[in-house]
């Protein structure tokens, strides 16, 4: 009977390929090899071939106990010998290995096309997958040979740890080396299906696939197998429903027995057939990626090689290198975001030149005198670097980061002032139609302190006694009818108005401005780049300041906005508190609605935030309109409850708000809508509804709609079954 060396030579070419760790089979080598040689002493007869064999001593083998170099001399010499038994009365052949490589770095294969050509190749350039599978992948952003290695598995199934049956435990993923006693084909619920009985030297245990009956031909007895999965109990004995297999020794383990990567699928896509597929193309195209980083780079930072990286990043050998992996790759997405915006940041301060601003002291501190209070020394000293930036003939691009309450807006208003004063126009963008208002009343507010209002509509405001010409601010937002936006839209073309104030319809196309040469946008992080960029375009270079009250580590600034200069306001104004924050279980509910109880009978006011408008049978979560009709019937019936959400007219809503800021209501039931805007200094308590639904930067804004007064805030997180990552 002819023997079998090809599942032998994979191992010893997979030893090679990890450096010789003794890790290419599980349980070892030695173990492996101890099965290999009953089989071998049957079938060598050629007595040459047979004295070689016996050299080796293979009954014996203790490669676990060998140096590195000397695992790596056995190797060769174990790969020499099977050569000779491929070739039997043939030309002998050697196949001898190179020096040992990394772990898991691809062997390089011979291809046509060079590198960086071959992995932009289509998918359909590899062997197997057709035009119709290529759909598949195309539905999921699969495109390329590149996107393939960078279709990364959203998480692994730890498989690498081996048990023995007898060690098993209910409920848990493990993993069992074992041999077939037999496999049939079942019905089980009236579906063809497979049952075995695998055993090691421990016990037995059953193992059952629904639906492939198929695998009863495939597990023939005496078939070395291994089984990775849950174990269930059936009639108080354990039993794999359903788990991954494959045969010990067939071919580098891709299922099972590992870490084994779970992939994003679409229908027509089976979670094996991409594992096997993106094993193949892991191993041939990986080493044709061009590692673009600099080896200073790599040394300095400990990073792995790309091609090292993309390997463990899908089939990793151990955790360790699964983290190494994922280091690599985040450091080579920041970093190329990292030039990006530094790219954009160089071409658009120095390809063409800028409007210096001659700043005007005497009006600065004529404004700054007008003021109720005083700057705080952080205000002070970020005024400072804008009105730097605002001298010089580059434009500016600057990022102000501060609390909510921190003078934000008093900070831009005195460059908008000053934009005016330089003959050019200034844009102030909001995200939302409320937050805009609230802008347009502050500024006209500041303005009102400085000189003399003159008579003007609702939407335009116009101020004169400090400057030769008076200041005229306009509110330009979708809530206005069209007969005064159009007549806006003229002045601001005109030059007419030196202030406009707005939402999105800032950067609407019918929207052009006469000398536009500063753009202030508020809460950043709800704009995009390209919304960024088309009020930018609106001028001929303008100043930019973007401004944001959510906190950015100076570190994931630097990065994330590496195309703007950093402000930071750290400061509070004087009486402004800290608001408290608190997460509450399950069952203190009830005490947090004596608590908010309380502070409506001190005679503040509160919010209560939930996720949705209405409830939804999909999403467990509290929905606004049947919380306002609880709490009004059952918790709060001696209280005046508002309801607030996105669905309704914008007449109602303001009817609301301007109830709840007057003090007619003691509590405003809303959805995400006050996330930013709302600016009502008697709200001391927040409370939010399902607070693990909502982003890290959404709770920060929430609770940035109390702690606005004089008085103590408080801010109480509700969470009724939050997730791990909630």
């Amino acid at each position: 009977m002819a023997l079998n060396v090809k599942p032998l030579r994979r191992i010893l070419e997979l030893e090679h390929k990890k450096g010789y760790p003794d890790s290419a089979v599980i349980g070892g080598l030695d173990r492996f090899l101890h099965q290999w040689v009953s089989q071998a002493i049957e079938s060598i007869t050629n007595p040459k071939l047979l004295s070689h064999f016996h050299k080796l001593n293979l009954v014996n083998s203790n490669y676990a106990s060998l140096t590195t170099e000397q695992r790596r001399q056995w190797a060769e010499d174990m790969l020499g010998f099977l050569g000779e038994l491929e070739h039997q009365g043939g030309e002998s052949t050697t196949a001898k290995l190179m020096s040992p490589a990394s772990p898991s770095v691809p062997v390089p294969r011979k291809s046509k096309a060079t590198p960086s050509q071959s992995v932009n190749l289509p998918i359909t350039a590899i062997k197997g997958i057709s035009p119709n599978l290529a759909n598949k992948f195309s539905k999921l952003g699969v495109k390329t040979i590149r996107d393939l290695l960078y279709f990364f598995p959203h998480r692994h199934l730890d498989y690498s740890q081996r048990k023995y049956i007898s060690q098993l435990a209910e409920g848990e993923e493990e993993t069992i080396i074992a041999n077939v006693w037999q496999a049939q084909e079942v019905r089980l619920g009236g579906r063809r299906s497979t049952e075995a009985i695998v055993g090691d030297e421990t016990g037995n245990v059953r193992v059952v696939w629904f639906n492939n009956p198929y695998l009863a031909k495939k597990l023939t007895t005496n078939t070395r197998v291994v089984v990775s999965g849950r174990v269930g109990l059936f009639n108080g004995r354990h039993v794999f429903q359903s788990p991954e297999w494959e045969l010990v020794g067939d071919e580098d383990l891709i299922h099972t027995g590992r870490l084994v990567p779970l992939y994003p699928l679409t229908q027509g896509l089976r979670p094996r057939q991409v594992r096997k597929l993106m094993k193949g193309v892991i191993d041939q195209w990986a080493w044709q990626v061009t590692d673009f980083l600099p080896p200073e780079v790599k040394k300095r930072q400990s990073l792995l090689e790309l091609s090292q990286a993309i390997c463990q990043a899908h089939y990793p050998d151990d955790e360790a290198l699964k983290t190494q992996a994922r280091i690599r790759l985040a450091f080579d997405e920041l970093f190329l975001l990292q030039l990006g915006v530094l790219s954009r940041k160089h071409d658009w301060q120095y390809s063409q030149p800028g409007n210096p601003f001659s700043v005007q002291g005497m009006l600065m501190d004529t404004f700054l005198e007008s003021l109720p209070f005083e700057l705080t020394p952080a205000q002070q000293k970020v005024l400072g670097e804008l009105l730097a930036d605002l001298q010089k003939s580059q434009p500016m691009s600057r990022l102000l980061q501060g609390e909510v309450g921190s003078g934000k807006t008093v900070v831009a208003t005195a460059l908008l002032l000053m934009a005016v004063a330089n003959g050019y126009q200034g844009a102030f963008m909001a995200p939302t139609e409320i937050l805009a208002e609230q802008h347009f009343t502050t500024i006209c507010q500041l303005l009102s302190r400085l000189g003399h209002k003159d008579s003007g509509e609702d939407c335009l405001h116009s101020y004169s006694g400090f400057l030769s010409h008076p200041v005229t601010v306009a509110l330009l937002i979708g809530d206005i009818n069209l007969k005064s936006k159009q007549k806006l839209k003229q002045h601001i073309l005109d030059g007419d108005i030196g202030v406009i104030i707005g939402t999105h319809a800032l950067i609407q196309k019918g929207v052009e401005f006469h000398k536009l040469g500063l753009v202030v946008i508020d809460e950043q992080h709800r704009f995009g780049v390209t919304q960024r960029s088309a009020l930018r375009q609106k001028g001929f270079n303008p100043h930019v300041l973007v401004m944001t009250a959510t906190p950015i580590p100076r570190t994931l600034a630097l990065t994330l906005y590496g195309d703007l200069d950093l402000s930071v306001i750290d400061q509070l104004p004087p009486g402004r508190q800290v608001v408290k924050t608190k997460w509450l279980k399950p069952g203190q509910r009830n005490s947090g609605y004596a608590f908010l109880h309380r502070q409506v009978a001190q005679g503040h006011q509160a919010f209560i935030i939930c996720p949705l408008v209405e409830e939804s049978e999909v999403i467990q979560a509290r929905a606004a309109v049947a919380e306002y009709e609880r709490l009004s019937r059952e918790v709060f019936p001696n209280l005046r409850l508002g309801l607030l959400h996105g669905r309704m007219t914008a007449a109602d809503k303001d009817k609301v708000m301007r109830r709840f800021r007057s003090g007619e209501l003691d509590i405003l039931v809303s959805t995400p809508v006050v996330e930013v805007g709302i600016d009502v200094p008697n709200a001391t308590v927040m409370m939010v509804e399902s607070a693990d639904r909502f982003g890290l930067s959404q709770l920060h804004q929430f609770r940035g709609r109390v702690g606005r007064g004089p008085e103590q805030s408080y801010c109480m997180l509700l969470a009724q079954n939050p997730s791990e990552v909630g």
